[in-house]
Order: structure tokens, then sequence, then C-alpha cells
């Protein structure tokens, strides 16, 4: 028996055949583990394919389950149907896809679960090792030789790696809520470090890691030690992953490093649906979109919706939405997807949700509308301010907030926002916290149920004033584009032009309500606390859940500890950029 073959179990259970921990040569000899979930009656059928490092052993409900409570308790259709045994966190349920003519295949990345390597996330030897996982499930004699990507957040990041490599079995693609650009959307927001991904390794790969043998979960599916049967020491554990956090905090601007861990646009061929959440600010769905926007593939969609990070994916709605795509391209079913339009929206009112079909995003008929700061009043005003002047807050505090008149009829607000800022520093730099919000007639703050934190205001954006520079190529008015590859400090006390871009964003504004756009020194808070946590992460949810921006080495205060100053006037033109969607004619 071969290295690849010794530890497979295969067996015939809830009406499918499983082979537990086969094996995948890699070009460097090393072998990865995978569960095979496929139909009972031999075949070729399509492929479902994910390649991560959460332990495919783990169970949802035990790996996670302050989610999974959550999320059956709100929406019951995920848990009906299923034995729920074989779900794991952000992957598919092979009992809801197998009985439809898939083969579901669950890739532990190398160094995780019961995959030996050394752990080193996004990296270029990941994206070969999944370029060579899907050639193999490509080839297998119960593939009908068309493999698809599927998953959440991870699961959907390094598809859009492994796309830049046109994998010749690759076939389609669901980018479920997955970003795309290591730098802008993950590591540094608008130039500033996020510790979200320092916290992440600890809570979410480090405790999975291979090698923890024993002293990690046994599977609630087979009994295997999810971890591996070895048993390294925490010294032999140390030198099999990279320093994470360190590692990013070593890369404070966009090089090298960033751009392998990042989508190539260019090269990206295969059809995809990519979905999006629209309170996911801290991490994906700014991917999502600049992926539909920007990717060269010919075949293309992009769906957003709201709620939790994970909910839609597994909801009726999700499952039926990812069948009919993955039916068309892995299939051939003539289902009509391919006259399905482009851009599918959850618009987003303060207490549901409207399905609508757009033709493009940004959408068509916006209406993009300037509203201008006054610091006079702290008022959003429809006409730029007269005078010059100025107003400052402390640069690691609160800020200020501008806040509209009531709105005289129902608005919607669907898209990108930017916004023109003139800020001066008393130090060499200035780090800026936007937030985009709405109140009720009596200034009562209105938040939503995010893609982590249950209270997450309608939009975000950073910057960091020394990144201020523009690529004048890629900006557009309503995104603006900073290359972030080097710092153009400060002068105490001078005005720049800051360009800000907040990620795209929906809701539908009620008549009386107020907007506003708050200024800030630090990351938002909902409130000072809240008492609520996700078992997965270690701070509490106080409004930006995870993604907070909090590392004294990256903002020490001798340079962010200072005074921020705006500057508004006929010389300053200070504004938002709103996307206002004009009613369907």
């Amino acid at each position: 028996m071969t290295k690849v073959q010794e530890e497979v179990v295969i067996e015939q259970r809830a009406g499918m055949t499983i082979e537990w921990d086969v094996g995948i040569e890699m070009d460097d000899g090393l072998v990865l583990r995978c569960d095979v979930f496929r139909p009972q009656v031999p075949g070729q059928y399509p492929v479902l394919l994910s390649y991560g490092p959460y332990a495919k052993g783990l169970s949802f409900q035990e790996g996670y389950p302050s989610a999974w409570q959550k999320m059956v308790a709100a929406h019951p259709d995920v848990a009906y149907g299923s034995s729920n045994l074989f779900q794991s966190w952000e992957v598919v349920d092979p009992e809801k896809w197998v009985p439809e003519g898939y083969v579901c295949v669950r890739v532990d990345s190398r160094g995780c679960g019961r995959s030996p390597g050394f752990v080193d996330p996004f990296s270029p030897r990941e994206t070969q090792d999944f370029y060579e996982c899907i050639e193999w499930a490509g080839v297998q004699p119960w593939s009908n030789g068309k493999v698809g990507l599927s998953g959440i957040s991870y699961f959907g990041m390094n598809q859009w790696h492994v796309a830049s490599l046109n994998p010749p079995h690759l076939a389609a693609m669901c980018i479920w809520e997955g970003s795309a650009d290591w730098y802008r959307d993950g590591t540094h927001h608008g130039g500033i470090l996020s510790t979200f991904w320092t916290n992440w390794y600890d809570m979410q790969v480090r405790t999975v890691q291979y090698g923890l043998g024993e002293r990690g979960p046994r599977s609630l599916a087979n009994g295997k030690l999810v971890c591996g049967d070895e048993n390294l020491s925490d010294a032999e554990l140390a030198k099999n992953r990279c320093e994470f956090g360190d590692t990013i905090l070593a890369h404070p601007f966009d090089d090298e490093y960033h751009r392998v861990r990042s989508a190539d646009w260019d090269k990206i061929k295969t059809p995809f649906l990519s979905t999006a959440n629209w309170g996911g600010q801290g991490l994906h769905p700014r991917g999502n979109f600049e992926g539909f926007m920007r990717a060269a593939a010919p075949q293309k969609w992009l769906e957003a919706h709201g709620l939790e990070h994970w909910t839609h994916f597994y909801t009726d709605y999700g499952v039926a939405l990812q069948k009919r795509f993955f039916a068309h391209f892995l299939k051939g079913e003539q289902n009509g997807w391919d006259q399905q339009p482009p851009v599918l929206l959850q618009v987003r009112h303060l207490d549901h949700f409207e399905q609508r079909a757009e033709a493009a995003w940004p959408i068509d008929r916006t209406k993009w509308t300037k509203l201008h700061l006054n610091p006079v009043h702290q008022v959003l005003s429809d006409t730029p301010a007269t005078q010059e002047s100025s107003i400052a807050f402390d640069a690691q505090g609160d800020g200020l907030t501008f806040v509209s008149e009531p709105l005289d009829r129902p608005t919607e607000i669907t898209g990108p926002l930017a916004a023109k800022l003139w800020v001066s520093s008393s130090t060499s730099d200035a780090d800026l916290f936007l937030v985009f919000r709405v109140f009720t007639a009596d200034m009562r703050e209105v938040t939503f149920v995010g893609a982590i934190d249950p209270h997450t205001p309608v939009a975000q954006g950073w910057l960091r004033a020394s990144h201020r520079k523009l690529d004048p190529q890629l900006s557009k008015p309503y995104r603006p584009y900073h290359p972030h590859t080097g710092q153009e400090p400060l002068s105490p006390g001078k005005p720049v032009e800051a360009d800000v871009e907040l990620l795209p964003t929906s809701v539908v504004v009620p008549a009386g309500y107020r907007i506003a756009l708050s200024v800030r020194g630090k990351d938002y808070l909902y409130a000072q606390s809240t008492g609520l946590k996700l078992s997965n992460f270690k701070n509490e949810l106080t409004g930006c859940g995870p993604f907070l921006h909090n590392d004294p080495r990256d903002r020490p205060m001798s340079i962010y500890g200072g005074t921020t100053t705006l500057h508004v006037g006929p010389m300053h033109p200070a504004y938002l950029l709103l996307p206002i969607i004009e009613a369907t004619p």
C-alpha cells in the first residue's frame, strides 16, 4: 500500500459513499488529506472542491457552536433535510449536494487538520497546492472532468488566487464573501494595520494545526483525530508554522508579499458568482465587488445580501442560487442561468430586504450626489461652505459627526461611497476612520446585523493620511484607489487633500430620518460594552466585530496621538459622494 493510500477508509453512509483521508500528492512529495463524499451509484459526476485550514473533520457545531446555534435557531431551513453530521465550517453540507449528483471534496490545507506541512496561509505554495488538488479531482474515475470551487471566506479568497493560474479542469467558482486584495481588503485598511489576522490565526488556525494529535478534538463523523495522529511538541508545532501576525506587521506597504497573495484580475477567466455581504465591511465585500468589476472572465455574476457572514450560504435561498449556477456550468443544464441578470441585490430596508435584479454595478441609474461638510454647525448640506473654516479633534478620539437635515422622502443609497477631505495634523501623520450612519428623527442610530457584529453601521472607510497618493489610472470618483507603496509625511499644520474610499452598501432611508458622516481617530464604537461574543473571536462585539486597528506598534502615540484638523471652504471643498438610486422607470 502506498503512502497516498494507507490512511483511506471507505464506507457507505447517509446515502453516500464516503472516502476518509484520501491522499493527494503534491509536486514536492507532500501528501495532503481530503474527504470525498460521492453518490453510491457508480458514475462520473461534477466535483465541488474546497481547500482550507479549518480541519475537515471538525464539525460546525463543535468548532463554532455559537454561530451554529444562532443560525439554526433563526433559520431552521439550514438544518432541515440533513443529519447535519457532516456539516463543517464554511463549506457545503454534502447531504444537500451529493443527492443532486455532485461529488464533494474537502481538502485540509498544508499543515492543518490531517495534512502535514508548514502553515503559511494564502501563500503561493498554498495556491499551487490548490491547483494540484483541482487537477487531481478532475481526472478521478468518479469525476466528469468539471471541477467547481465553493465555500465562504478563506474558501472563497483562495479561489481568486488559484483562478489566476487557470487550472484546466476548473469550470466554475462561487466566491461567497471572499476578499481578493490581501492588502486593501484584509491586512491594511486604507494603510492602517488590521489586527484581525493575528487573532484569527490564534483562534482558528493554530487550534487545528496538524500535529496536535490527542490534544485536538476527534471527529464526530468518523472518530479520527481531527489534527492528525502525530503528537508534536509545542516547539515542533511552532517550527511548522509562520509567524503570521508579525509577518504582516513587517510589510506595511503593498509590496511583493501582498501582491502574490492577491487576485490577478487580468488572468481570471473562469465563470464565477461573486456574493457580497453589505455588513462585512472589515474584510470581504470590497473583493467581491472589485472582482465583479475587474476580473477578465466574460461570464460573471454579482449577488449582495445581508445578515451574518455564514447564514445565506446555508439557507434555502443561498443553496438554491448556488445549485442553479453550478448545474449550468458543471452539468450543462439549460436552467435559465445564462439569462440571469448580471447583478442580484438584496436591497436593505430597516426591517427587511427587497430582492432586485440590475444590469450593472454600480447601478446604471445612480444619481451621484455630493453632500458637503460644513463645520460651523457640523452639518451635511446640499451646498458647499462659502467661508473657510476649520475644526479640530483628538487624533485618537471619537472625532466629528456631520448630520443632514431630515430627509423629505424615502431615499435609497446603494453602491460605493467616497469622501473628499482636507486634513492637517499636529504631527507627521493622521489616521482617518470614516463611518456613514443613519439616525432616526429623534437621533437614535440605526445599525444592522452585520457579517460578524450585530450592531454594524451602514458603511465604513479608512485612510492613513500619509498614504493619500492616488493611482490616476485605477481611481474613480466613487472609488479612489491608493497604491500604498510608500509614505508622504504631513507637515504639521499644513492641510492635504485626502480621498477616502467607503465600501459599497445598501440602505433605504425613510423620510424624516437623517444621514451622517463621522470622521474619527479610532474604530467605530456602537457601545462601550455589549456583552456579546462569538466562540471563535477574542474580543467583545462593540460595533466593528473583530476588525479592529489597535496595534500600538502600527499606531504609536508619538505620531498618531496628536490633533487632527479638518479644513473646509472654497479652497478646501469637503464632501461625501453618495450613490442615490432613482426609482425604476
